[in-house]
């Protein structure tokens, strides 16, 4: 073969397969917009549909969180006995129970926001038991009375928490 023919040969298979080259590439872009445009046409469905269900679980837990505030919960649950010990085993397993009630409300919320809710209430029962072990309340009204004192020095553990749940929802916007 002589080399008239090789540059020939080459002269007519170059510009296709710089041909080939472009075509492969605009279609394999162009095919990877269309996924792109069809996979956010979905999440824009999804985003209509589970929104509602989004902020129904921060409320929920925005609830949650009131109603486990000390200050709240106390006033709310009147001592059954003087029993300082027996009154704050009751205030711990209503925590638990709102708890309980409102566990799949994790479904729809952040991990994170999850571990801060979580933490709020563990903080909340363990300001509960240290006031039940302390020397100072006598009986069950006084056990009351040391656990809002506290509150007076310091922030209760669920407005941290609903701090967090009201920024996390403001950025769904």
């Amino acid at each position: 073969m002589d080399s008239a023919k090789i540059i020939e040969i080459l002269a007519y298979t170059l510009p296709s397969l710089i041909t080939g080259g472009v075509a492969y590439y605009l279609f394999n872009s162009y095919f990877k917009d269309q996924q792109n445009t069809r996979r956010w046409l979905l999440q824009k469905d999804n985003r209509k549909d589970t929104l509602p269900l989004r902020l129904q679980a921060y409320e929920r837990i925005t609830l949650f969180m009131e109603r486990i505030n000390p200050s709240q919960l106390l006033i709310r649950i009147t001592p059954i006995s003087e029993d300082k010990n027996e009154y704050a085993n009751f205030v711990i397993a209503q925590v638990e129970q709102e708890f309980e009630h409102n566990l799949t409300q994790q479904i729809y919320i952040s991990d994170e926001c999850w571990a801060i809710i979580t933490t709020a209430k563990n903080a909340t029962i363990q300001m509960i038991r240290l006031a039940s072990k302390s020397e100072k309340p006598a009986d069950a009204n006084q056990l009351r009375e040391v656990i809002l004192s506290d509150l007076f020095e310091k922030k209760s553990p669920s407005s941290a928490a609903l701090a967090f749940i009201k920024n996390e929802v403001s950025q769904l916007w």
